[in-house]
């Protein structure tokens, strides 16, 4: 599986660095700004999941074969609470259900063949999904969904190999305010859409819900209870 990720990636990159002005390209270097922000997210993952009593080979395994940041940080915590692991798989697969309409919106972006969906669907994220959408035509968001989604799961991954490496040193990411940059770029990226009253009133509409259910769900839920805003949107039509 992961030589098979390895070929989509350096295939796939090979395509989008084809095109011309590159180095100057804006997409690129949010893109890679969104990856630095992973990687020493990924950095406290590694560490945070071997002080938690899993062991290097399965963290390690873990950000290449799951490839969830919330789900991982999740499993890290059930485990070190002494959990077992079928509540850490139960909540990590409820924390990214998020991901079921996230594939219906871009299923013609992640891939066509077989072995091409199996793999984008594998390095879908939430900021890959973002990127991909606030593209107008299909080729460029074609490009941004690859190189968002690459971007980011190499970087991960290198980072939690990092991490695993260093132990307990950095600790949990909120204590430097990282846990932050994810938001502040998705809130980034939907600010155009904004300019359009529909999407304004589904955006506030969703936020508002989630803001109503944050208190009583687990962390990710929220995020489902806001597609809420979609029903609503569509019903007044």
């Amino acid at each position: 599986m992961t030589n098979t990720i390895g070929a989509f990636i350096v295939e796939n990159m090979r395509s989008v660095l084809r095109t011309p002005r590159t180095l100057r390209d804006p997409l690129l270097r949010d893109v890679l700004a969104l990856a630095s922000a992973a990687a020493v997210v990924g950095l406290s993952y590694g560490a945070i999941s071997v002080a938690a009593g899993i062991s290097p080979v399965r963290t390690i395994a873990m950000s290449l074969f799951v490839f969830a940041g919330g789900a991982q940080f999740l499993a890290a915590g059930v485990v070190g609470a002494g959990g077992s692991a079928v509540a850490a798989v139960v909540g990590g697969l409820l924390l990214n259900a998020r991901h079921v309409p996230f594939g219906l919106a871009i299923g013609d972006t992640v891939g066509r063949g077989p072995i091409a969906r199996a793999v984008g669907s594998h390095v879908m994220t939430d900021e890959a999904v973002a990127f991909s959408l606030a593209r107008p035509d299909p080729v460029t968001r074609r490009r941004a969904y690859v190189l968002a989604g690459a971007a980011l799961f190499i970087s991960w991954n290198i980072a939690t190999a990092i991490g695993v490496v260093a132990g307990g040193v950095m600790g949990d990411p909120e204590r430097y305010g990282v846990d932050a940059a994810f938001p502040a770029g998705m809130f980034a990226l939907l600010l155009p859409a904004l300019r359009e009253g529909d999407a304004a009133r589904v955006a506030l509409g969703g936020a508002l819900l989630a803001l109503l259910a944050a208190p009583f769900l687990p962390a990710g839920m929220p995020v489902l209870v806001a597609l809420g805003a979609l029903l609503l949107a569509a019903a007044r039509k």
